[in-house]
């Protein structure tokens, strides 16, 4: 539909806030860009109130917080309770907040259903939680009330791969076994009837949407770069050892033991060096693997680093070495490709599908001992030849480029909002 006012959006990220990482990040970071091309009102919950105000929005105006923390707090407390360890358990926490995000949906309701009916939205979005195991009230109402609602983008559930069993139980993943009984809690079939769009986050999420509703599943990886955040280019050493680097949680599912196996030979003769960023309950396990294969030489364990530390170590590698074998999204990839760090990762959900021919290296996602082979296959022709990393890393920067600054996903949402109101024609894609 050609002419149409910027919309109305009633947008709705329980989790949004610009001082925390992963999904809370992703929620202000995509509101936020959203303000671009829409007139965008954001709706999230009271804890991220203050480090919204902060960044200079205005309560009543440009945001609402609302407040659920009479159930959100103890059913947080449960969930880490529960998990047993930081970093832990995350299915749990994700079904404890699949019972205690309907209330957060009715508070909105109760807030906001009013202006809804009487069409002061042309759109609400909901955008986060991410998970498509929580359903949402308001698809179904906003649909009554005439008023198109976007759900996403969702994902989530990448099922483990054969052979990872231990690393699925050290996760303290025991709700993982039953996760597809979410397909039958009430809910979700309207859910997905009222929606008017669904984002999918992953080509396995699309594949858990029922046939009837693949009309309107769009393919959108949730994940995008803001170049003022990531706004160096890589510039390792043209001598010397091959530099890599790996940036995330140290977790059983992340791989940083696999990398190390792997790495092994060429840290202890000098042809590697490897910087190990983030930290976790498998760091001190990883410190033992690693006098154990004779390696501290060439490694270094960073812990926790601020963003700019973070890119600094980035910007002087040649390579991001990240062989997670369960990563939904895979923010740090596209984080390493903006700043034309090439990406070595395992061939499956979010990594597999960000890297593709000519921006990246893959590796296939089989057993334990055959993902540590090829890897050092992978590696000990790196350290042989870099010939072919500055193309790699360059067509890596326009992939990011072109499809996934916050500015141009703002931009492939606008297209999907002119589609919910025109309802006219097929989904919009974009991959």
């Amino acid at each position: 539909m050609t002419g149409q006012k910027r919309p109305r959006v009633l947008v709705i990220a329980e989790a949004a806030n610009p001082d925390w990482v992963s999904v809370p990040l992703i929620g202000w970071s995509l509101s936020q860009a959203l303000r671009d091309v829409a007139d965008v009102h954001l709706v999230t919950q009271v804890r991220n109130r203050d480090a919204i105000l902060a960044a200079g929005l205005h309560e009543g105006t440009d945001f609402t917080a609302i407040d659920s923390e009479a159930l959100a707090r103890p059913l947080w407390a449960l969930a880490e309770r529960l998990r047993m360890g930081e970093g832990k358990g995350w299915t749990m926490v994700q079904a404890l907040n699949a019972l205690g995000y309907p209330w957060f949906e009715r508070l909105v309701w109760k807030r906001f259903g009013p202006a809804i009916e009487a069409g002061e939205f042309d759109i609400v979005h909901r955008i986060t939680p991410l998970s498509p195991t929580i359903p949402s009230a308001l698809a179904s109402r906003c649909a009554k009330a005439g008023v198109p609602f976007v759900l996403g983008p969702l994902n989530g559930g990448v099922p483990w791969p054969p052979g990872f069993d231990a690393e699925r139980r050290a996760e303290r993943e025991w709700l993982s076994y039953v996760r597809s009984a979410y397909k039958l809690l009430p809910g979700r079939g309207a859910t997905l009837r009222g929606a008017a769009a669904i984002l999918a986050g992953s080509w396995h999420t699309a594949s858990e949407i029922p046939r009837r509703f693949r009309d309107k599943v769009i393919y959108l990886p949730e994940n995008g770069i803001d170049p003022r955040r990531f706004n160096r280019i890589a510039d390792p050493p043209e001598d010397g050892p091959l530099r890599a680097a790996f940036v995330g949680r140290l977790v059983p599912y992340k791989g940083a033991d696999m990398l190390l196996d792997a790495a092994a030979p060429l840290l202890r003769d000098g042809r590697m060096v490897l910087d190990i960023v983030g930290d976790g309950p498998a760091r001190s396990d990883l410190q033992i693997q690693a006098r154990f294969l004779r390696i501290d030489k060439g490694l270094t364990f960073h812990g926790w680093q601020a963003h700019g530390a973070v890119q600094d170590i980035l910007a002087n590698s040649h390579i991001l070495a990240f062989p997670s074998i369960r990563e939904f999204g895979g923010g740090v990839v596209l984080e390493a490709m903006a700043l034309g760090v090439v990406p070595l990762v395992v061939d499956y959900a979010g990594p597999g599908e960000l890297v593709t021919p000519g921006t990246g290296i893959k590796v296939p996602c089989r057993g334990r001992d055959e993902i540590v082979a090829d890897l050092g296959d992978a590696l000990q022709r790196l350290c042989k030849d870099r010939g072919a990393l500055p193309m790699l890393a360059q067509d890596a920067r326009h992939r990011v480029d072109a499809l996934f600054l916050w500015s141009r996903k703002a931009e492939q949402i606008a297209e999907v909002y002119r589609w919910v109101r025109s309802a006219e024609g097929p989904a919009p894609e974009f991959f």
